[in-house]
């Protein structure tokens, strides 16, 4: 088959991953730079050129795409789309996943457990919201921020009250969630790739610190979800429509709770930690995917 793997540069750990093995399986591997891919939208049919040349016959598009570039890159994929490509995660899938209101909102109305969030936008209302949210600590999150960026944790309400005004007055897009405790800065990570969990680690915060994400200095170790953390990392892929995700879920004293669903997961970490061919599993679900549309 001819895979395309949509990605800014080739040399980063999950794109190269992707290419090699997709290349073992003896596909055709191209990685396409999405703000060089050029889009004509017509009646009579879509169309795409890539670096000045037709760009034709792609069967599967595996999305890479950053978070500084959702609006064009999706908009790229979904040209792909329409071309007749098939993508594990589709376009809208994606602006889901990047949107944490949006997506908590989705995960909620599938009965899908998380940290209470709270959101508002009226600073006349800040009071109300954090009596809504309830007593601090409490975790206040910018609406796009990756990698543990854009996290804040307040341990008083006068604190949570400042950080409020302080980013309303940014016009930054926020939300504010409960602060588990229990869970001791510690996460677990699953790898979701179609209807499995094919790997999980568990992520600790640095000590000092509440965000385990391994870019903000957190350490992982490799973790056997239970299987109502499999189930639920399933259920939160497939409520956003991915077929490939890292969810990230917390180990409450109410049971497994949600904290994101990443639809641009790194493979770097959970491949080192679990000792997995992640990058393999990922091109045998696209290409048995694929395979069955094409049949069907």
């Amino acid at each position: 088959m001819k895979l395309a793997i949509l990605s800014r540069n080739s040399k980063l750990y999950s794109t190269r991953r992707l290419v090699e093995a997709g290349r073992e399986r003896g596909h055709t591997v191209r990685v396409l730079d999405p703000l060089r891919c050029y889009m004509r939208i017509a009646a009579d049919g879509f169309s795409m050129h890539y670096k000045g040349r037709p760009l034709t016959g792609v069967d599967v598009v595996i999305p890479r795409i950053g978070a500084s570039i959702t609006r064009y890159g999706t908009a790229v994929l979904r040209q792909f789309e329409m071309m007749g490509a098939y993508s594990p995660n589709p376009s809208d899938a994606i602006l889901r996943a990047r949107d944490k209101l949006r997506a908590h909102q989705i995960l909620a109305a599938k009965g899908i457990d998380m940290p209470v969030t709270v959101f508002g936008d009226n600073p006349d209302d800040t009071d109300d919201l954090l009596s809504m949210l309830g007593p601090a600590p409490h975790v206040l999150k910018l609406n796009e921020g990756t990698q543990g960026r854009g996290v804040i944790l307040t341990e008083k309400t006068s604190a949570s009250r400042g950080i409020v005004e302080a980013l309303r007055g940014l016009y930054a897009n926020f939300l504010m969630q409960e602060f588990i405790g229990e869970a001791q800065g510690a996460d677990l990570r699953c790898l979701v790739v179609g209807d499995h969990v094919v790997a999980s680690m568990r992520r600790q915060a640095p000590e000092g610190d509440f965000r385990s994400n391994l870019h903000a200095g957190g350490t992982a170790s490799p973790a056997q979800a239970s299987r109502a953390e499999q189930q639920v990392a399933v259920r939160s892929a497939k409520a956003l429509g991915l077929g490939v995700a890292g969810v990230d879920l917390i180990r409450s004293d109410r049971g497994p709770l949600v904290l994101e669903v990443n639809s641009t997961p790194g493979l770097e970490g959970v491949e080192a930690v679990c000792g997995q061919d992640i990058a393999g599993r990922i091109i045998d679900h696209v290409v048995a995917r694929r395979a069955r549309m094409k049949a069907a």
